[in-house]
């Protein structure tokens, strides 16, 4: 069972990674790799909008991929988008990252490889992970405008989603921890933490939402 203090908590935290911006036309759209193919759906999506010409999709896989999505991420992300019509020729596929900084890595480089012009990224997260993708994106390729854009919905819906509320608030934590301890360590730019969310974190991992969390040295995962 999950306490309703879990819960409330889980919200402070989903709340906190909204970055709030309105998607806009962006030179390439990045889709960052995870279990959750709502990302390529939402790409799509926003694709179909005119948002941009071409997406990124990069992921290898993980340990809550490799059964699901066994040709990797980006692969799987990729065939969603044309089952939702966007063409082949508007994707490109990044294969071999396995964290969010290769991720924002190794797209720059296929980017750069097919000389495609970049002042502006729309950047397609899970929800609960905007603002650690933005913090990454900052930092790894601070040369560009980086735009926020995931699935809009609200943490039960999200969770309904995905049928598995442990681990996504095991996911949330992950994630937080990240925003605190990857700036120290050259992954992120540092983002300032407010006191309840903090808390909220501190409370769910000493509850025992453990199992995403990253050991506190210099290994990004």
């Amino acid at each position: 069972m999950i306490s309703a203090q879990a819960w409330a908590d889980a919200q402070t935290l989903w709340d906190f990674q909204q970055m709030g911006h309105e998607p806009r036309p962006c030179s390439v759209a990045v889709g960052l790799g995870s279990h959750d193919l709502g990302v390529a759906d939402t790409t799509a999506e926003l694709y179909h909008r005119g948002l941009f010409p071409f997406v990124v999709f990069t992921g290898a896989t993980s340990r809550t991929t490799q059964e699901r999505m066994p040709r990797g991420e980006a692969e799987h992300y990729r065939e969603r988008a044309v089952e939702l019509g966007v063409p082949e020729h508007a994707i490109l596929v990044e294969p071999n990252a396995r964290n969010t900084g290769d991720n924002i890595r190794f797209s720059r480089a296929v980017l750069e490889e097919r000389q495609v012009p970049v002042s502006s990224v729309l950047l397609v997260s899970k929800p609960y992970e905007e603002r650690r993708s933005y913090a990454t994106a900052r930092k790894l390729w601070p040369g560009v405008e980086w735009v926020c854009a995931s699935t809009s919905m609200t943490l039960p819906e999200y969770i309904d989603s995905i049928g598995d509320a442990r681990l996504v608030l095991d996911m949330m934590v992950g994630a937080q921890q990240r925003l605190m301890i990857y700036p120290r360590q050259g992954f992120m730019i540092e983002q300032e933490i407010p006191d309840d969310v903090r808390a909220a974190f501190e409370r769910l991992r000493d509850s025992g939402f453990t199992s995403r969390l990253a050991p506190e040295t210099a290994d990004q995962t």
